[in-house]
């Protein structure tokens, strides 16, 4: 299926899995990285611009590039990135067969409801995703690194940095 298809929250979210049967576990599993113990004056945040859904592969891929370009300019100890959000709204595909014949076998839209295939979390306009507690110093490499960050995700993001320095 297309990326289009799962972006746009069209109907109220699946999320009870008590009721589902074989949802996949998410690909995200670290939310924050980076020193977490230390206090940053500095904090970098990303923030969604549009209302989209985003599945749990593209905040994966989002906080690895972010995490890998804070940790090589910055090293681990230099910065704390926190993932904001957790993809809790399950995501269903009703799969089709694509060849020839398919349509003696396949049953096309009846008992259509689909399978889980992935899990998303729902974004408002506004609603940060991520962000970065640096340095003075570190501002600039923490504005790339969600710059690189943001490039994996379905929405326009904009980046505000707040300073107590």
């Amino acid at each position: 299926m297309k990326g289009s298809n799962y972006r746009i929250a069209s109907s109220m979210p699946y999320v009870r899995r008590e009721y589902v049967k074989g949802f996949p576990q998410p690909r995200i599993t670290k939310f924050v990285m980076g020193d977490t113990k230390r206090n940053f004056p500095c904090k970098v945040t990303l923030i969604a611009e549009r209302k989209v859904q985003i599945t749990h592969n593209a905040l994966e891929a989002a906080r690895v590039a972010a995490n890998k370009v804070l940790a090589d300019k910055l090293g681990e100890n230099g910065y704390c990135l926190r993932i904001l959000l957790y993809p809790h709204v399950i995501l269903r595909e009703n799969k089709m067969m694509a060849f020839a014949g398919a349509d003696r076998i396949q049953e096309g839209m009846r008992r259509a409801f689909g399978k889980p295939v992935g899990l998303a979390a729902r974004v408002n306009p506004g609603q940060p995703v991520m962000e970065v507690y640096v340095n003075p110093e570190g501002m600039d490499v923490a504005k790339q690194a969600l710059r690189f960050g943001a490039s994996k995700l379905p929405t326009p993001c904009l980046i505000q940095t707040s300073q107590v320095c």
